[in-house]
């Protein structure tokens, strides 16, 4: 099942008045015993989207991972615009499943305004290729069936479960199968897709779920190709006690900073 077919789905349903969206993914987005995060959070994020009228941009989205969400079974996805104002909108998005909410997502969108105030990004990923996807192969109980949704080529860190003494993660990302049209939506599914930065540091497999994730969007950015890779640069900004704090950078096949991403993950060893 391919991303672009649910949110085909979202904006028909949103496009008929349609106030609780319906959906069910099949288990190729299957995380563990819940649905892969990133496309959740994406799938919110393209709900609220379709609903808003105005063209204001995405400035953060930030994403509360409640409870499982489970393949092969149907849930909906519900938008309440909180407050629509001259120059910032801010909404909220939430999955329900078995009448449990899943997934919740605040976002805030704001329009372009002048201002005397400019100060551009002028730092560098300084990362050479590959432009291969390198991902380890498939482990059964260990390898997330979503991965095979996309192409990762990893530059520098280690892979889950390796014993490794770094806790950074670089390298390249991109959907296997190219969507007719990127968009910020895929942008959001695509940006969470690498293993949490601290499980190479385990020397065997062990559970890790996202709490919270804090997406920002630096604006303006150029057009996307399907088919581009983004360069993602991940640290760990601090680990103990179970709980792991991370930072990240995304870029553009251009080398322009395009996201910023925050994540509060709990380890269960």
């Amino acid at each position: 099942m391919h991303i672009d077919t649910l949110f085909d789905s979202i904006r028909n349903q949103i496009k008929h008045n349609i106030n609780e969206v319906k959906l069910t993914l099949d288990k190729s987005w299957a995380q563990g015993r819940t649905i892969y995060g990133g496309v959740s959070a994406a799938l919110i994020f393209k709900a609220i989207r379709e609903t808003l009228t105005s063209e204001s941009q995405m400035r953060s989205f930030n994403t509360a991972f409640i409870g499982p969400l489970e393949a092969n079974k149907e849930f909906t996805i519900q938008v309440e615009i909180l407050r629509q104002g001259k120059n910032v909108t801010q909404a909220i998005g939430k999955v329900t499943q078995n009448g449990n909410v899943a997934v919740l997502s605040q976002a805030s969108f704001g329009v372009k305004r002048r201002s005397k105030i400019r100060v551009l990004n002028n730092l560098e990923h300084g990362l050479e290729g590959p432009t291969k996807a390198n991902f380890l192969p498939v482990i059964p109980k260990v390898t997330p069936k979503f991965i095979s949704q996309f192409e990762l080529a990893k530059t520098d860190g280690g892979w889950p479960f390796t014993g490794n003494k770094n806790s950074h993660t670089f390298g390249r990302m991109r959907f296997k199968v190219a969507p007719k049209t990127f968009t910020e939506a895929h942008l959001v599914g695509l940006i969470d897709v690498w293993p949490p930065t601290v499980l190479q540091q385990l020397k065997w497999p062990a559970a890790a779920s996202t709490m919270n994730w804090n997406l920002e969007f630096i604006h303006p950015h150029n057009s996307i190709s399907p088919s581009d890779w983004f360069v993602y640069k991940a640290k760990t900004r601090h680990a103990q006690d179970g709980y792991a704090n991370t930072e990240a950078e995304v870029w553009d096949s251009n080398g322009a900073l395009v996201a910023l991403s925050r994540q509060t993950v709990a380890v269960f060893a």
